[in-house]
């Protein structure tokens, strides 16, 4: 399955966005550069339009999403940036092409996902600034818990320090609740409390967005095995190579991909009360789990 039509124009208005993000930004030229190189060089954008397909389940008013929808963007960019760099995943290669710190040095991929990560913060502070919703605060302390040590920074800890070993079944999600669940939750989440969701609203589309985090993952796992680098625009087999376990080494291939298939139909199973406006996320669900990129 490719990436779902219906998601597309959200795509496009993401892009749109993310293009004019780093205009007056205000740094460098090749520190913008750098961080251009990797903010602009595609991608499914996933983070920010399960965003904006959340917040459309919702009546409409209230805070534009588009500033939280381009910071998850940013800091989710950053950290593909220090992933890729030789302290961490070592990595030549990413969306296709040379990964930014084998473009511009070490120095300045390192920088370049610092300014990303702090600038996702002043893309929403400068759009929200004077408002009085409630919800623009509660949605920058979403965002900060999901990047920071109880989310993506703290799963990619768990993931270096346990790369060597074998990992038990519940220690392989704890490192992805963190690295890639935790932005993929706050991503709908963000959605829910920018479109003021009640309560049990929230809690349902928190539980599908946990899911869907898992699965991501465990296809993710899936890929590294089976897919070339062509498909992936990065280097396969990584995993392997740094004695990681995986949900395919833990589960094996077959078994990973109907743990995967599970993990979706549940989370499409928490949207049914939201009826034919939750379509572009059951979408989003059955791309998780079908794509080969």
């Amino acid at each position: 399955m490719g990436y779902p039509p219906a998601l597309d124009a959200y795509r496009t208005r993401v892009e749109e966005a993310l293009a004019r993000v780093t205009s007056g930004c205000g740094g460098p030229a090749g520190l913008v550069a750098a961080m251009e190189w990797s903010l602009l060089a595609g991608g499914k954008r996933l983070r920010p339009v399960m965003l904006l397909a959340t917040r459309d389940l919702f009546p409409p008013g209230g805070l534009d999403p588009m500033p939280a929808a381009c910071a998850l963007e940013l800091i989710h960019t950053y950290s593909l940036i220090h992933d890729d760099l030789p302290a961490l995943d070592n990595d030549d290669f990413r969306r296709g092409r040379p990964s930014c710190h084998k473009r511009f040095g070490e120095a300045a991929a390192l920088l370049a996902g610092d300014a990303l990560l702090t600038d996702a913060f002043r893309l929403v502070g400068d759009a929200w600034r004077g408002s009085d919703d409630p919800a623009g605060l509660a949605v920058v302390a979403e965002i900060a818990g999901a990047a920071g040590s109880a989310g993506m920074v703290g799963g990619q800890v768990l993931d270096t320090i346990g790369t060597g070993r074998a990992l038990t079944a519940d220690e392989l999600h704890a490192v992805h609740r963190g690295k890639t669940g935790a932005m993929i939750r706050a991503a709908v989440r963000c959605g829910a409390i920018l479109g003021h969701a009640q309560d049990d609203e929230l809690a349902a589309l928190t539980s599908a967005a946990e899911r869907l985090g898992l699965a991501f993952q465990v296809v993710d796992d899936v890929l590294d095995v089976t897919a070339s680098a062509g498909q992936l625009g990065k280097t396969p087999g990584k995993d392997r190579e740094q004695g990681k376990t995986t949900f395919a080494s833990l589960l094996g291939v077959d078994g990973a991909g109907r743990y995967a298939r599970e993990l979706s139909d549940g989370a499409i199973d928490d949207l049914r009360r939201f009826g034919p406006a939750a379509d572009p996320l059951r979408d989003l669900a059955d791309f998780f789990v079908t794509r080969n990129a």
